[in-house]
């Protein structure tokens, strides 16, 4: 199974652990490197950055750049491939799971990810019942299955509305969503949350940075457009909302 692990290059001691995962799981383990804020000048000029729901942090902008750079990384490669940031933990059935999904008719974007937050699910795909057909969701950017037809939709959602990645990955119009039930994955800052212990200290750069309060007529009116849609959502029959939790063993 070929993997992407998006790391910044003064993070040793993750990439250290994704390094020893992968070895671990047997991942054909790739680095993509991350743009750093210090970078943005020279890459963000060309993208939408008003078009989204709210103004963004320069650490988001950063982070949604990295996992462009992913996707297209996916696209060159032209099959589905693991993407991750560098502080995902993968559980021990991530990789079973992800070499029966690889095969499966009618996937573009697997997410084997939980953070706390409930999950709009759908039935079961007939031939995995493991994974669920995903329709709305808050979170789920940290350790994901992608396709490289999922990954062109991707790159161009994302240049026509830059916004943050979990967001272009659950907002992109006619991908494919599934979901991992149980999750296969969490973020290491997540462990205490499901009564684990973290396998590394983790500090999130994104979270800490101050979220820009000038919010625009136009992003005040897409947030709620966003809204309505996803009230519309939770509507759809067949589905149910799900607080997922990883599958330790």
């Amino acid at each position: 199974m070929r993997a992407l692990v998006i790391n910044l290059a003064h993070e040793t001691k993750r990439l250290a652990f994704q390094t020893a995962q992968a070895e671990s799981l047997r991942l054909e383990l790739e680095i993509v490197p991350a743009v750093s804020v210090s970078q943005l000048p020279g890459l963000a000029g060309e993208m939408n950055w008003d078009r989204w729901q709210r103004p963004l942090r320069e650490t988001e902008k950063a982070a949604l750049l990295s996992h462009r750079s992913a996707w297209h990384r996916v696209i060159a490669l032209g099959v589905p491939t693991l993407v991750l940031e560098d502080d995902a933990w993968l559980m021990p059935n991530a990789v079973p799971l992800l070499l029966q999904a690889e095969r499966l008719p009618g996937l573009e974007h697997l997410s084997l990810e939980t953070r706390g937050r409930m999950k709009l699910l759908g039935a079961p795909h007939p031939k995995l019942p493991t994974v669920r057909r995903l329709w709305l969701d808050r979170t789920g950017a940290a350790a994901y299955l992608l396709w490289p037809e999922g990954a062109r939709k991707l790159v161009d959602r994302s240049s026509q509305v830059a916004a943050l990645a979990d967001a272009v990955l659950v907002e992109t119009p006619g991908l494919l969503r599934w979901q991992a039930a149980p999750a296969q994955a969490i973020q290491i800052d997540m462990a205490a949350h499901y009564g684990l212990a973290p396998p590394i200290p983790i500090n999130s750069a994104i979270s800490n940075a101050e979220r820009p309060q000038n919010r625009s007529r136009r992003q005040r009116f897409t947030r709620f457009a966003r809204q309505i849609q996803m009230g519309v959502a939770l509507l759809r029959p067949g589905t149910e909302r799900v607080e997922l939790r990883p599958q330790v063993d």
